[in-house]
């Protein structure tokens, strides 16, 4: 691997395929969400004998329309390790979306490996999709080629512990498995082994609205591209012209060492008041006191143990409170973990699932951000500007309107793994198809999160400049998020009436008159086909 000089300064440029002459015996192939050097010390590779191979395909980037900065990151934190491992001594192939010959397939690509270097072994950690996953199950296989799989060392719990915990549990709940690894890695305890402050979560603490009293958020953490960041720009504006969102304002950790000054950025600045407000959302401000840390933690730039210590540092020294270190440390090693577990354990079936049976297109206005709805316009328009909205944008407004609607879980999943750039399969198919869509059921999450417009209202400013009104079912002044909230609960009725935390929900819609249902759903049908859902 070589920086080339040129008229705008380095340019990556990795060694050819050519290069290694002879045979290596183990083959360790790194994804583009391993870029990190456990994987290498993790592998037993020997310098002497074995390498290493990366591979861009654009398969990668159009099996989903993918965000221009999701592309963007990807290819450039894979380029900047590529030269790391260089420098750290390791002998390396790196195949670009530019060579002649990469086609975009897999199995093509690794088959050009393995002829040209003939390696026993192809050494591979677990893939963060179970499409890939079997992609190399069958190569291997049709190449002759012994596949060695490898757990993935970035995570605190495999799989088949992940099991052993769930098996015989008539439920999965997260807060269970979350007190489980408080215990077994000794965070916020005392001496007892009583949770810290008297209790394992605060999330009662942590619901504030962002009124007069809130403090200023912190600048957003910006990265300067350097020139193997233009050069990939350049070639997604090249290559991608026509994919959603835009390049402008790229600025995302794309090394480890920036990567680590993020996490460092977000301790000193947002972790503070973190807690209270993160379910907040103000119009015109994208990040408020989140950390943005979620892309550098899936592309294994950060490990969850080190943001883990950093947190519980700063609650030490008394520069923040609980409610946020608790809060933050409960998303990495409860939400985080569970997440990942559940979606190897369901895996290959998960993502078929449709609990509600619902077939509904995805809104044409997710793609472009044009609606009259404010909240959706805001989270929407934040989504193509950056490729980023914090968990409770994803969950109350673009999810919360996508399962009120009833659109097909299969779209709007796909939009999320596409359209976030810290999206990858097993975080955001358990989290869109189960906590967002409850299209599987409960396995994720004890209950639909559908909700009216009035939360939204509560915990946002969005309203407040939109034509409808929250409080409104029917009529020209109807929000539609509210409209179809009712029409969700009425039509399926006899599913939710079986979710014991809904039953709040569903002794409300008896309440409602037939002449109010009948107009609600005439309401809910009119929406729909203006917004083009029918099939």
């Amino acid at each position: 691997m070589v920086m080339k000089s040129s008229s705008r300064g380095q340019r990556f440029e990795p060694r050819p395929l050519s290069s290694l002459r002879a045979r290596v015996d183990r083959l360790l192939l790194l994804l583009p969400d391993q870029l990190h050097r456990v994987y290498l010390s993790a592998s037993g590779l020997d310098r002497s004998t074995d390498a290493v191979l990366q591979v861009e395909l654009i398969e990668d980037f159009t099996h989903v329309p993918s965000h221009q900065q999701r592309t963007a990151l990807f290819l450039s934190a894979m380029r900047h390790f590529a030269v790391e491992i260089e420098r750290a001594g390791w002998r390396s192939v790196y195949l670009r979306l530019e060579d002649r010959r990469n086609d975009g397939s897999l199995r093509t690509q690794l088959k050009r490996a393995c002829d040209r270097l003939s390696p026993r072994q192809l050494v591979v950690f677990r893939p963060g999709d179970f499409r890939t996953f079997q992609a190399l199950e069958e190569t291997a296989e049709s190449l002759g080629v012994e596949l060695e799989l490898l757990e993935d060392p970035h995570f605190l719990v495999e799989p088949a512990e992940f099991e052993d915990w769930a098996a015989g549990r008539k439920t999965l709940v997260m807060d269970h498995f979350y007190r489980r690894m408080r215990r077994r890695l000794g965070v916020l305890l005392t001496d007892e082994g009583k949770p810290e402050g008297g209790a394992w979560n605060f999330d009662s603490d942590n619901r504030k609205s962002l009124g007069k009293q809130a403090p200023q958020a912190p600048p957003r953490f910006r990265c300067k591209p350097d020139a193997v960041t233009r050069q990939v720009l350049e070639l997604v504006e090249q290559r991608f012209r026509g994919a959603p969102g835009q390049l402008v304002g790229f600025a995302w950790p794309v090394t480890r060492s920036q990567a680590v000054r993020a996490l460092r950025h977000f301790i000193r600045y947002g972790l503070a008041s973190f807690g209270d407000y993160q379910d907040a959302m103000k119009s015109g401000e994208p990040w408020l006191f989140h950390s943005l840390l979620s892309p550098a933690l899936n592309l294994k730039l950060l490990d969850p143990r080190e943001c883990v210590e950093k947190a519980l540092e700063a609650y030490r020294e008394g520069a923040a409170p609980l409610n946020s270190v608790e809060g933050f440390i409960r998303q990495i090693i409860g939400w985080r973990e569970f997440i990942r577990g559940v979606y190897w354990r369901e895996s290959p079936s998960y993502s078929g699932r449709n609990h509600f049976k619902e077939t509904g297109r995805l809104p044409e206005f997710y793609w472009t951000g044009e609606t009259e709805l404010k909240c959706a316009e805001q989270a929407l328009d934040q989504v193509l500007e950056h490729g980023y909205g914090h968990h409770i944008q994803r969950l109350m407004v673009t999810g919360n309107l996508a399962l009120v609607a009833g659109v097909d879980p299969s779209e709007i999943s796909d939009w999320y793994l596409g359209m976030y750039v810290d999206a990858l399969d097993w975080v955001t198919l358990p989290n869109t198809l189960g906590m967002v869509m409850y299209a599987d059921g409960g396995v994720v999450g004890s209950k639909p999160y559908a909700a009216s417009g009035r939360y939204i209202d509560r915990m946002s400013d969005y309203c407040g400049d939109c034509r409808f009104d929250p409080s409104v079912r029917t009529g020209e002044r109807a929000c539609p998020v509210t409209t179809f909230y009712w029409d969700f609960l009425d039509r399926n009725r006899d599913l939710l009436q079986e979710v014991p935390r809904m039953s709040f929900s569903m002794r409300n819609l008896e309440r409602l008159s037939r002449a109010e249902l009948e107009g609600i759903r005439s309401q809910a049908m009119s929406l729909r086909r203006r917004w083009g859902m029918e099939s």
